[in-house]
């Protein structure tokens, strides 16, 4: 498998701050994730590309090499994407890893827009529409301030729990939200705020607080979590696949009411090129509820 633009920029960051830790800082990761990510891509292309000791981190004469091949990849991406967006037909969309990313291919063949992928953390809830790197964003509801965007519902699916295989409620082939209220949680960052919530279930919790057992800001960090035993996580059921990981398993859950995947754009969003989007996509059978015209628009009810 070939390395992703992703693993190029952890690297490069490696590389150019010689220190794992001020680079997962640079890309607001933990560091065990990306010692991790930075081990698999030396087995991904069997070399070594960092010469590590307690006092320093070196490149090797392969790790040069893929640096100058690194930053000339990165940087011919970056112009290409400038020029796409420049083009005037391609949307910007912003994804967070929690979301399965072969939809983002749906919607473009559905839509008939060239769509961009912006890729944010757990951090921006907004998954880049505060910050207008994004046009539109693809979402787990509920929305993060209810009173900026619009949105429609693209599907709605069940939740799961992601566990290790060892973990005692992993014999059930359904758990019980019951059983799992008083399990140490991985939680979303802090600045998640409602998708926070959520995902630790507090719907379904009747104010009973829950138990933290640590904060993850990407899928790396909370499958490195879960692995080391510091909490379990809810999952939406399409997402299952992506948290495949040896030593942890998933199993559906009861007793909660189901995630809602969302399209959203910013409310005061008038642009041609938006509305389209939406009407072809929504009309396309994306949305449960039909055209546009049907969208929950985000004003207070």
């Amino acid at each position: 498998m070939d390395p992703h633009l992703r693993d190029l920029r952890y690297f490069v960051a490696v590389a150019e701050e010689l220190h794992f830790t001020n680079a997962a800082q640079r890309l607001h990761i933990a560091q065990p994730t990306l010692s991790r990510q930075i081990r698999q891509l030396e087995r991904q292309l069997d070399v070594v590309l960092f010469d590590r000791n307690q006092r320093s981190v070196a490149l090797t004469v392969a790790g040069k090499e893929l640096l100058e091949g690194a930053r000339k990849i990165l940087e011919l991406w970056e112009v290409t994407n400038v020029a796409l967006q420049e083009a005037g037909e391609v949307l910007r969309i912003g994804i967070q890893s929690s979301i399965g990313r072969g939809l983002v291919a749906d919607l473009e063949s559905a839509s008939g827009h060239r769509l961009a992928l912006h890729s944010a953390s757990w951090t921006d809830p907004s998954s880049g529409l505060a910050g207008r790197q994004a046009d539109l964003a693809l979402m787990w509801l509920p929305v993060p301030d209810v009173g900026r965007y619009r949105w429609q519902v693209l599907r709605s699916e069940s939740r799961w729990v992601l566990l290790p295989e060892n973990h005692a409620l992993a014999e059930h082939e359904v758990i019980d939200f019951a059983q799992l209220a008083d399990q140490p949680f991985v939680a979303m960052p802090p600045e998640a705020g409602a998708a926070r919530d959520f995902w630790l279930g507090n719907d379904a919790r009747a104010g009973r607080q829950p138990k933290i057992g640590g904060d993850a800001a990407t899928a790396e960090e909370r499958l490195e979590a879960v692995s080391l035993g510091l909490g379990v996580c809810l999952l939406a059921e399409s997402n299952v696949p992506m948290y495949r990981w040896p030593g942890l398993t998933a199993r559906p859950v009861s007793g909660l009411p189901p995630c809602e995947l969302a399209v959203a754009w910013r409310a005061d969003d008038d642009r041609a090129t938006i509305l389209d989007f939406a009407n072809r996509v929504l009309s396309g059978g994306f949305g449960a509820d039909g055209p546009v015209a049907a969208v929950a628009a985000a004003a207070a009810d």
